[in-house]
């Protein structure tokens, strides 16, 4: 098996030091609580669920819509790590759902509450039922699970956030830039904080997933060659969300730090050395089309087509960035972790004003994709949303 590492240009685990030097209080505060992750089936939140589980918890809860993946989590921490004196069950609920309201309301009570659920495809924005669904699951059900959290006496309550929610060009970041804002004012009630990472290097859905799928398919690998992304492991970003939920103060924004000129890297790049881990050499082809005739083919020669594109769909950033100029920063707290302090700063007639529009068409049974974003400008003045006409439904 390759090494994920060395497909995104690195050689040590990021946040290896850091770890080792808060081992000690991170490993004593899970040993002595109750956990209750959401989304937790997904690739960050197994993720997550890994690094909980093997510090012993005295309870961790586990809460998914996906069933499949549920039972993959546990047979994967089963056979890997093992057990625990503590309690570990999963769930398969939908945490927007009245049936998880009933779950929080009568269950045993947790500690720390870790929301890993999102919808976090650009390729969401193309459609306005996907939309309404995305502002669902990034912004209401997180505002509603804080208010749960509080009232069941958890200590913290920890989100994920994203990268693409600094300058956001598309609805997926701008959505959690606008929970973002949701989150400033439940601060107030309860110790909230979040994290904003990179690509995490093949989760579900990814396009770096998406080459594994294609091998096994026998199908070309398609990547855009004018994309540069950070990428994280999946066990690094298991290790920022941790870290930023147990040690990050009220509304700290946790980040990795990553340099622009050592790990920004295109998909293409990637692409290029995942063959060669695996044994082909790439081919460039000129279409689709040629890319698709042509796998068997070049296997036989122990090569394998690509094709490689310039990038024109909606929403897509051309680079990344996990702040702005005008976010106040702490660099010096851990070495390869950097923290965007927050006060407790919020618009409150923009936030009652984004829930009442949404309401008033939800009960109106329809809206529009345009509708969508020109509410999420008002919300966000600095949305510079990229509108190209194109989409990945109309990618390889």
């Amino acid at each position: 098996m390759f090494s994920i590492l060395s497909l995104i240009g690195r050689s040590e685990p990021l946040f290896l030091q850091d770890i080792m030097a808060h081992e000690p209080e991170v490993s004593t505060i899970v040993a002595s609580s109750r956990f209750l992750v959401i989304g937790g089936a997904g690739s960050i939140g197994s993720a997550v669920i890994r690094e909980i589980f093997k510090r012993n918890p005295k309870l961790l809860h586990v809460v998914d819509i996906s069933e499949n993946n549920l039972v993959e989590l546990v047979r994967d921490i089963r056979s890997s790590l093992g057990y625990i004196k503590g309690d570990f069950t999963t769930f398969a609920i939908d945490c927007g759902s009245d049936i998880f309201d009933a779950f929080i309301k009568n269950g045993q009570g947790y500690d720390y509450i870790l929301n890993l659920s999102a919808l976090k495809h650009v390729r969401s924005e193309k459609e306005p039922y996907t939309l309404m669904r995305m502002i669902d699951v990034n912004i209401f059900n997180t505002d509603k699970n804080i208010q749960q959290a509080k009232e069941i006496e958890s200590k913290k309550y920890f989100c994920v956030s994203t990268d693409k929610a600094a300058n956001p060009v598309n609805m997926m970041g701008a959505s959690k830039r606008i929970m973002e804002m949701f989150l400033m004012r439940r601060s107030l009630e309860l110790p909230v904080s979040t994290a904003r990472f990179a690509n995490v290097a093949f989760s579900d859905g990814s396009l770096l997933y998406g080459f594994n799928r294609r091998i096994e398919k026998e199908q070309p690998l398609s990547a855009p060659n004018d994309v540069r992304r950070y990428f994280i492991t999946p066990q690094e970003a298991g290790e920022l969300c941790l870290m930023s939920c147990l040690l990050g103060e009220n509304r700290d924004i946790f980040f990795p730090k990553l340099d622009n000129n050592l790990n920004l890297i295109t998909f293409s790049e990637i692409a290029g050395r995942y063959l060669e881990n695996i044994g082909y050499e790439p081919v460039q082809c000129s279409t689709e089309e040629e890319a698709r005739q042509r796998v068997t083919e070049f296997k036989k020669q122990k090569k394998y087509p690509v094709f490689f594109f310039k990038s024109d769909t909606t929403g897509e950033k051309y680079f990344e960035e996990f702040y702005t100029e005008k976010e106040i920063l702490d660099m010096d707290r851990f070495k390869s972790i950097g923290i965007i302090e927050n006060a407790p700063i919020y618009d409150d007639h923009k936030l009652n004003m984004f829930s009442e529009e949404i309401s008033v068409w939800r009960r109106r049974g329809t809206w529009s994709r345009l509708e969508l974003i020109d509410l999420f400008n008002q919300m966000i003045p600095e949305f510079n949303h990229q509108e190209t006409g194109k989409f990945l439904d109309g990618r390889m």
